[in-house]
């Protein structure tokens, strides 16, 4: 590996990530676009593949490969060793580990060496079940001593990790969404049938058709089964009506096998903007999460969004939409009530878009997210708090 060169007056953030896609990738890099504004040097290392290298190294940042499968395994140690050796190489002043296995190999890596921020994106047991789920929950309360801070993006996210008895010293930021990317397209939100003509495979959709779009790597933690359970219901009442799934994941041949007829598998897409802005509806029947930002982009382009009861999802809607756009998870009846309560409904379903959209361009502007963060890194390396003092004598 080169050896990278150091401004020794000059902040250096290493961001660890894995995975490299999705909304990890998209919180990394709008993080270090606005770290390299801000004249700090910002180094990613990651996996090969995705979209996170691409699309970090285009933000201005440094990326250095980094060899590292998705699930925990006998790789560990190789991985742990070589997000050593990064760490020896780039010199980090803080240390940025996102999502469960760089935050496992860097804390391994580093143990409370380098100030650490770890940032789980949603917990790791509750991904998991059985002994699994034990000896992840095991790790988090022991690891969280090599945390200068661990990190969550919604307040629900770090209660969940508090009741599972993990002792850290917490931060809370919310996601936030690029407002001058995500915006919606100056029609009112049931007039969405003329954005449709630049999606081909909408051509056959008419106007008054409904259309619903879900967001979101094909797997179980995003729910898609669920939603595929829950849309026969949907379709008895609105037999136009049609449903969208758009991304790419593991899931995708069972989903197409179980998907009833009609859904449209759409792949993964660069730009999920055109298609939050055809749909009438913007669903996300997630398992888990932390805060989704499928739903909070979907609302800054002036849709509503009905969303399962996982941890970030009523604190992303407005007040009181919890009522309508709020189902609990594993419940595909209720999620076709709340789809059937939208889209017989023009004048609640405008109204819900209307107050969406106000809620996330006054609450979760991604410039707030970047600048609280940075922010924490200053309180974590401010040289007169106990903790810094303390590595820097050791």
């Amino acid at each position: 590996m080169p050896q990278h060169q150091q401004d020794p007056g000059r902040l250096t953030v290493l961001h660890l990530v894995q995975p490299v896609d999705g909304g990890v990738a998209r919180v990394v890099t709008d993080l270090v676009r606005a770290q390299v504004r801000d004249g700090v040097r910002a180094v990613v290392a990651c996996p090969p593949g995705g979209v996170l290298a691409g699309d970090a190294a285009e933000a201005g940042a440094e990326i250095v490969p980094w060899a590292a499968g998705r699930s925990p395994g006998p790789g560990l140690p190789g991985e742990t060793a070589r997000a050593r050796r990064v760490v020896r190489e780039v010199r980090p002043d803080l240390l940025h580990a996102h999502s469960a296995k760089a935050g496992l190999a860097g804390r391994l890596a580093v143990r409370g060496r380098v100030p650490t921020v770890f940032q789980p994106h949603a917990w790791s047991f509750e991904a998991v079940g059985g002994a699994t789920a034990y000896a992840a929950l095991r790790w988090e309360r022991w690891a969280a001593r090599w945390a200068t801070r661990v990190l969550c993006v919604s307040e629900s996210e770090r209660l969940t990790g508090e009741r599972a008895g993990i002792d850290a010293r917490w931060a809370v930021v919310p996601n936030g969404v690029d407002l001058d990317r995500f915006t919606p397209d100056g029609g009112p939100p049931d007039a969405a049938g003329g954005l449709r003509t630049s999606l081909p495979a909408l051509t056959d959709l008419g106007p008054a058709d409904r259309l619903v779009v879900c967001v979101g790597r094909l797997c179980p933690q995003k729910g898609q089964d669920l939603l595929l359970r829950a849309w026969p219901e949907v379709t008895a009442r609105l037999p136009d009506a049609r449903l969208v799934l758009v991304g790419e994941g593991p899931d995708r041949a069972r989903l197409l096998r179980d998907a009833p007829e009609g859904v449209l598998f759409a792949g993964a897409t660069r730009d999920a903007v055109p298609w939050y802005r055809a749909a009438d509806v913007v669903v996300q029947p997630s398992r888990w999460e932390g805060m989704a930002l499928a739903p909070l982009e979907a609302m800054a382009c002036g849709r509503p969004v009905v969303m399962t009861d996982v941890d970030g999802a009523r604190e992303s809607l407005p007040p009181g939409q919890d009522r309508f756009c709020l189902v609990p998870p594993e419940d595909p009846g209720a999620l076709a009530r709340a789809l059937l309560g939208l889209l017989t409904n023009p004048g609640v379903c405008a109204t819900a878009a209307r107050r969406a959209l106000n809620h996330v361009r006054t609450t979760y502007d991604v410039r707030r997210t970047t600048a609280s963060v940075a922010d924490l890194y200053r309180d974590m390396l401010d040289p007169s708090r106990p903790e810094c003092r303390e590595r820097i004598t050791r």
